[in-house]
């Protein structure tokens, strides 16, 4: 292929050496005159969005099978592997290359407390790695258990790797940290964190039925609960009274009469997953803001940053707008807006999601992408920093045009579960056809924008070797990419046949109901539906 004896020695050497010495220097052969083209240079920065307004992305499946998913993390070991958990109590390792281990990391299906019933919110849901996980592979567990029978509390526990195999936990290393008495079945919060404070974040919900039912002011408002709130402790050394953790020093409410040390934010309902922003790649901007959403009640969903010392409102208020009308004209009451607001015209149980600041999509930098469970609505936040209002756009999926380039898919399963961040900084959601925590329809979905990507060479990783003691299964897709059914053949139209009855059942998709959790009217699941929607522009920013 070529005459130069230098590249044919480098070839022979190896890869490397082959591939550095024929590296593009010049990006500019790969973008031509993107800077004198008023086209091409206008496009640079923005994401493509329909004539809606609608940002259009394309996604790749990345995992399937998994039994309501509620979680995945990446081990921030420099191995750039991912932890997925299942409600059901199990959590397995993804390697680099889209396999999994066969054997659970961790299987504590025998302690969870959860049910086959479709929305039972109860079950595995937090996991956490210590910030030097790497070198004492400490991690956190949050899940629901059943106590005498017939108490139901939720644990945080510490737990440690095996010492023979990194993709292995040690189950015998169990050492609980906090319990906590729910006194209902849903809003058991979940989302367990580090803060770039090296503190651990625990998110309680308010204890659960509606409208925060307890006592005068309810859990949320109330300082001396445990839930409702959002949490800070330190795990890296006990109390004087043999307390599992100790309290930071700087945590807001020390001293106050009544209200627990460990309490670092309050009026909190259900915040269903949360994230810690790395902060822009160049400036910095935004590092280590916490945000949230918060599941609502009747009206509104909400997205919130979290500051120590905030009040989030719940109950005197949901979103924007009073719930209790006592608490809410109450002088005193000092409460944190959420960042924006929507209504259940567009979705009725927000899933908290993460600002993007990996690589290879610069156009989605700073956009904070979220979704909503029960419509599955993807959408998106952009942050005004001058005036730091946040303005909403909506996620389409990209029309067939848009996506058609190999492994690409423009569609999903409907009820978005989680948001995940890989170890690069790219974004992830995890969502299902039938939201029941025994039904294996889970599946992982990467976000990739076709509009722009990074330029060649420069989202490079070299991620370190991972010991693997055991068999890998590999992954296998179930999805129908674009370039998939753009080959299909078009199918002949169906002949009319004639009637006929038959005593065998009918196979038609099961329609099921969503238990009674809150006071908002039932909500029928439809299984098995794949969103490539576009909708209208949503309502209710800061």
């Amino acid at each position: 292929m070529t005459d130069n004896s230098v590249l044919q020695e480098a070839s022979d050497k190896g890869s490397i050496t082959f591939c550095s010495l024929t590296e593009l220097s010049d990006r500019d052969y790969c973008y031509p005159n993107v800077l004198q083209n008023n086209y091409l240079s206008n496009k640079l920065g923005k994401v493509k969005e329909d004539p809606m307004g609608c940002v259009q992305l394309c996604l790749t499946e990345v995992a399937n099978g998994l039994r309501n998913p509620v979680l995945m993390l990446h081990s921030g070991d420099d191995t750039h592997r991912m932890f997925v958990a299942e409600q059901v109590g199990f959590v397995w390792v993804y390697l680099r290359d889209g396999s999994r281990m066969e054997q659970p990391f961790l299987d504590l299906s025998g302690e969870v407390l959860t049910t086959p019933r479709l929305g039972d919110e109860r079950g595995f849901l937090g996991l956490a790695l210590h910030p030097r996980y790497r070198a004492n592979g400490r991690f956190f567990i949050y899940y629901s258990i059943l106590v005498q029978g017939s108490l139901e509390k939720v644990r945080i526990s510490e737990m440690k790797t095996s010492a023979h195999d990194m993709n292995r936990a040690d189950h015998n290393s169990e050492r609980v940290i906090l319990e906590i008495e729910e006194p209902a079945a849903n809003h058991n919060g979940g989302q367990l964190m580090f803060g770039l404070d090296g503190y651990l974040y625990i998110f309680t919900g308010d204890g659960g039925k509606a409208g925060d039912p307890f006592g005068k002011f309810g859990n949320a408002q109330n300082k001396s609960a445990l839930l409702g709130k959002v949490l800070r402790i330190d795990i890296d050394g006990s109390s004087l009274d043999r307390t599992p953790y100790r309290i930071p020093p700087d945590n807001p409410f020390i001293g106050e009469k009544d209200a627990r040390p460990e309490v670092y934010a309050y009026g909190v309902r259900n915040m269903w997953r949360c994230s810690v922003d790395r902060g822009d790649p160049v400036t910095h901007y935004g590092r280590g803001r916490i945000i949230c959403g918060d599941v609502g009640q009747n009206r509104y969903e909400e997205v919130d940053i979290i500051v120590k010392g905030g009040n989030y409102g719940w109950r005197a208020k949901e979103g924007f707008e009073c719930f209790d009308i006592k608490q809410c004209y109450n002088s005193s009451m000092k409460d944190i807006p959420p960042i924006f607001a929507y209504g259940h015209h567009i979705g009725k149980s927000i899933t908290g999601g993460y600002v993007y600041r990996g690589c290879e999509w610069p156009n989605l930098n700073g956009l904070y992408i979220f979704g909503d469970f029960m419509s599955g609505r993807l959408m998106a936040l952009q942050e005004d920093k001058v005036t730091g209002t946040w303005k909403e756009k909506s996620i389409c999926m990209g029309d067939t045009a848009t996506c058609s380039f190999p492994g690409l898919i423009n569609h999903h399963h409907k009820f978005i579960i989680s948001f995940a961040e890989d170890e690069a900084g790219e974004l992830y959601f995890l969502a299902t056809s039938y939201p029941s925590a025994m039904s294996p329809f889970g599946t992982i979905y990467k976000f990739m924008d076709p509009s722009r990507r990074a330029a060649p060479g420069k989202c490079k990783y070299k991620p370190l070797p991972v010991k693997v003691r055991g068999k890998k299964v590999p992954f296998v897709p179930r999805e129908l990419t674009v370039l998939d059914v753009n080959e299909m053949p078009t199918r002949p139209p169906l002949k009319k046949l004639k009637k006929y009855t038959t005593k065998a059942p009918i196979n038609r998709q099961p329609k099921t109901t969503l238990p009674e959790t809150s006071n908002i009217s039932p909500i029928t699941y439809e299984v098995g539906i794949a969103l490539r929607h576009c909708f209208p522009t949503l309502v209710g920013g800061a």
